[in-house]
């Protein structure tokens, strides 16, 4: 939107400063910087007005881990914060009239919608389980066959529909056409579907303690807003010998904009954390991810980019799968952790919130930096 406004302003009247904004370097700080500010301010007025309707988190007595009820009462539903403060500067900042721009909105609009109505049932209508597990589901997958269809199907991805980067190999890619062409969609949607659902119901896992998920998405954030920027551009797209995806830039912006939400939803989730971002901002936040992933054509690079969400799944399966083992073995179920998701084991170990947390940020953005590296190191 702005940028149309600024190129008129730019060729009309020769505004100074209005060419600037052509510039996705000069976008991309701008949409980081309101991106935050927006956080700030609202955030206060959201946290605020959740805590006068009543809106706040409720603590299962199931969790096994006392030290958590004292939360109970903290404001729930933040992940509206947000939503705001990244779809207000994409709208603003990108190019709407590319493709990228339009998925990844619709993406963290519609599985934040799925989240909000989640969140209303667990805090408005007071029923602990919150939306039926298929309905989620159904939302997830409804998200991801739309953005698998787009990408297949969109004349703009063409060229690169079915290829998928595999990390650390130079010029190599995973072609999902293994059938052909006009079959190629039988396997990429539900890869695509997967990718969505997955990512999204890791990041939800991941957001159990305050700071978490709100930092380690910043994190992934600026991981994929690297690989955005040089996919976009020729010259370092020709100079790395990655993929180039023409448009692909624009979701630098997105990313700016997630990374200045995360920030400015920290400033308020930090132990003790004054709002819980709820469903509403982890589906959102993963299903965003996992798009980013497979517009770029790394979602063989998520268990790197977003390894602690995966680390976190995966605790879980392994936890949920060996106590079903091992009860129909010996009929009783022993378990690999104390509690999943493995953020919660830790806890059980008598490490404090802010160490776990604190830490699970140096992995990711150790993690990060390896995936970085698969940009030269092939």
């Amino acid at each position: 939107m702005l940028y149309e406004l600024f190129k008129w302003l730019d060729a009309s009247i020769e505004f100074p400063g209005a060419g600037a904004v052509a510039y996705i370097s000069t976008r991309t700080g701008l949409a980081a910087v309101t991106s935050l500010i927006i956080s700030l301010i609202i955030g206060r007025r959201i946290i605020a007005w959740l805590s006068n309707m009543q809106l706040k988190e409720v603590i299962r007595d199931d969790v096994g881990l006392d030290h958590h009820k004292v939360k109970a009462g903290t404001p729930s539903m933040g992940g509206v914060i947000i939503l705001l403060a990244i779809l207000i500067p994409s709208i603003l900042f990108m190019k709407m009239d590319s493709i990228y721009a339009w998925l990844v909105v619709f993406v963290l609009a519609a599985l934040g919608t799925v989240g909000f109505i989640d969140d209303y049932i667990k805090v408005v209508k007071k029923d602990k389980s919150g939306l039926a597990g298929r309905f989620k589901i159904v939302g997830q997958v409804v998200v991801g066959v739309v953005v698998g269809s787009v990408l297949y199907f969109h004349p703009d991805f063409a060229d690169v529909n079915t290829l998928s980067t595999v990390p650390f190999l130079k010029n190599v890619n995973i072609d999902y056409a293994i059938f052909g062409e006009e079959l190629g969609w039988l396997i990429y949607i539900p890869v695509a579907v997967f990718v969505i659902t997955a990512v999204s119901n890791a990041t939800n896992l991941t957001d159990g303690l305050d700071g978490l998920a709100s930092g380690v998405s910043a994190i992934c954030g600026f991981v994929f807003a690297i690989f955005a920027y040089v996919s976009g551009r020729t010259d370092l797209s020709t100079y790395l010998d990655i993929m180039y995806l023409p448009g692909a830039g624009e979701l630098t912006i997105f990313c700016a904009a997630l990374i200045g939400a995360c920030m400015g939803f920290l400033w308020y989730n930090s132990n003790p954390a004054s709002v819980f971002m709820g469903d509403t901002g982890s589906l959102a936040l993963g299903g965003a991810f996992g798009a980013l992933a497979l517009m770029l054509h790394k979602e063989l690079l998520l268990p790197f980019v977003c390894g602690v969400f995966f680390f976190e799944t995966l605790s879980v399966i392994i936890q949920t799968t060996y106590f079903k083992y091992t009860k129909r073995k010996y009929g009783v179920g022993k378990r690999v952790f104390l509690m999943t998701p493995i953020h919660h084991h830790y806890e059980k170990k008598g490490w404090s919130e802010q160490k776990i947390v604190v830490r699970f940020w140096i992995i990711t953005v150790m993690l990060g930096i390896i995936s970085l590296l698969t940009l030269k190191i092939r």
